[in-house]
């Protein structure tokens, strides 16, 4: 109708805004909100609350809350789902007679293992009980939603890849069976990877078609798939990151970045058209020809495993290599660890590419885009197979004759900051690196972070207090007499996540050692950096670390102190 209904990040509360401009409160409490989703007859909104209790864990629910005809608060708000530790991905069926949702307990995460379930709906609220329809602990489920023609949908990874999936009275039963992921590592709520483009009454075979955004070897792709026959088949896109598809009236629209502009919003019609800028997210001005674009590549690794990068060279027009110069290889190791690289435009790639340095951007064991058995090789590994795959890629390129095998740097920020501190502490691969909030101390990150990730280092090192020992033996901090070459650090002062201590105690340690190192702390910055100046403070600040080993020139930024090591 006329009112759009938000969470505010202030307070955590639901609000309500109209269209004359009037905002106003509907359910504001010492609760949390996300995900509200509205009732096609426009009576309900269903909301995921985390509600605090004091001395306790947070408890997470379904709330659903009555609206009355002017957007507001028609009656007091009843829990409709409880009991399960985690809810996500709510949406109602087409008639308003059904409503689907996500959940899952600890010690599981949403990208190991989830559950369907649905509840029968009618004017009046729920009409009956909540039944599991699909999933279990090891099959994870993401975007449930209704066909048209009441038919639920949802994608699961029980081939061992993302796929859609139909839900039937046995659980899921795969739609189509291709080795392209679907599913996203659900790290926020909202995400959405497929769109139904079937007719309104349309049954599946009638000619139904789904819109994908599909992931395949780490590059997104936009497919479109037969509901009748299970047959994919993948557009014509100069997209390589694909988010929020959504369709409507014969248009489809999603965010996405491709490999030589900035990310944006994209528009086309669905039949023949192809995904068309209408608004970017930034004015960038880098010329056509100093775009280093990614390289897929894959490499052996530890035990047999191969691991995937995408390789990025230097390019510059205003700068080039000295005669037979080999450029200098940063290794990046992105964050979660259950995330995934991009080949999208990164500015901050290009950053590098455009000074002289060769990029490789490591999806390691344990990164989404390459099915489940891939991310699943992590499994109680963190801090050996991540590490033990940046090393590799970087030996690699090296001994392959595309960089200089003296001139190897890794850099990474808070998890992937975790494994640049264990490649830089229990490998002698690399000559530098450079930690951005970087995890140095499993066991206290375990011991104290908030509800979401409160058990997911039992899944990537294992269950405390039993597995201690490995928690000790692979947190950098009680290992700093192994740290054998110069690290940069980049700290912010109210980082609840990695305390300012655990880099503190690394930065003595080399001091201790007569090893080059800086520290540069960043005021009011917490478990990443939000601020202009001080993103550009990390860049500069890393370049001029670098300039100082590996015998280039740039310019000194303000604030960074680089301690020279003893002769």
């Amino acid at each position: 109708g006329e009112h759009v209904y938000f969470v505010d990040d202030a307070d955590g509360g639901l609000h309500v805004a109209s269209l004359n401009g009037a905002v106003r409160p509907v359910c504001v409490t010492d609760s949390i909100h996300a995900e509200p989703v509205v009732s096609p007859d426009g009576r309900w909104l269903l909301v995921v609350e985390e509600r605090p209790r004091p001395g306790r864990e947070p408890e997470n629910r379904i709330l659903a809350v009555p609206l009355a005809a002017d957007g507001g608060l028609a009656g007091t708000p009843r829990v409709v789902a409880s009991g399960h530790d985690f809810y996500a991905s709510i949406c109602f069926s087409p008639t308003g007679d059904e409503v689907a949702f996500l959940a899952w307990d600890h010690p599981q995460m949403p990208w190991n293992g989830t559950v369907l379930e649905t509840l029968p709906w009618r004017a009046h609220g729920p009409d009956g009980t909540v039944r599991i329809r699909a999933g279990g602990s090891a099959e994870s489920l993401f975007q449930p939603g209704y066909l048209p023609s009441g038919e639920l949908l949802v994608v699961s990874d029980r081939s061992g890849f993302w796929n859609l999936a139909r839900v039937g009275s046995s659980g899921t039963r795969a739609l189509h069976r291709d080795r392209f992921e679907v599913g996203r590592a659900q790290w926020v709520f909202g995400l959405s990877t497929w769109t139904t483009l079937a007719a309104v009454g349309a049954h599946a075979g009638e000619g139904g078609r789904v819109l994908a955004a599909g992931t395949r070897s780490g590059i997104d792709e936009i497919i479109e798939i037969e509901l009748a026959t299970g047959r994919s088949a993948a557009k014509s896109s100069s997209l390589c990151s694909i988010q929020s598809l959504v369709s409507a009236g014969g248009w489809a629209a999603c965010v996405g970045g491709s490999p030589d502009r900035a990310a944006g919003l994209h528009l086309w019609r669905v039949s023949g058209g192809t995904p068309v800028p209408v608004v970017e997210s930034s004015p960038l001005t880098i010329e056509a020809g100093d775009i280093s674009r990614a390289e897929p590549v894959t490499f052996g690794s530890a035990d047999g495993r191969m691991t995937h990068a995408f390789l990025y060279r230097p390019r510059s027009g205003a700068q080039q290599p000295l005669p037979g110069e080999r450029p200098p290889l940063l290794v990046k190791s992105h964050g979660g660890p259950t995330a995934g690289a991009s080949a999208a435009l990164d500015p901050r790639i290009q950053f590098w590419t455009s000074r002289g340095f060769a990029v490789a951007d490591v999806n390691y064991g344990g990164s989404t885009g390459f099915g489940r058995a891939y991310r699943e090789s992590l499994h109680e590994r963190w801090g050996v197979v991540d590490v033990e795959d940046c090393a590799a890629v970087a030996a690699a390129l090296a001994r392959d004759g595309i960089v200089d095998d003296a001139r190897l740097a890794i850099s990474g920020g808070s998890a992937g900051g975790y494994t640049t501190l264990c490649a830089l502490t229990f490998t002698q691969t690399f000559a530098a690196g450079a930690s951005h909030y970087g995890i140095g101390d499993l066991e206290a990150l375990a011991r104290d972070t908030h509800k979401f990730e409160s058990r997911y280092t039992d899944w990537l090192v294992g269950p405390l207090p039993e597995t201690i020992d490995r928690y000790r033996t692979r947190s950098p901090i009680h290992h700093v007499d192994r740290l054998a070459c110069p690290v940069i650090f980049f700290q912010g002062l109210e980082d609840r996540v990695v305390p300012p201590s655990q880099a503190e105690q690394m930065v003595a340690a080399l001091a201790d050692r007569g090893l080059p190192h800086a520290y540069v702390p960043f005021e009011g910055e917490q478990h990443g950096f939000r601020r202009a100046e001080n993103i550009q403070t990390a860049l500069d600040g890393e370049l001029y670390f670098y300039s100082r080993l590996f015998g280039f020139e740039a310019p000194h930024p303000p604030g960074v102190a680089i301690v020279e090591g003893r002769a």
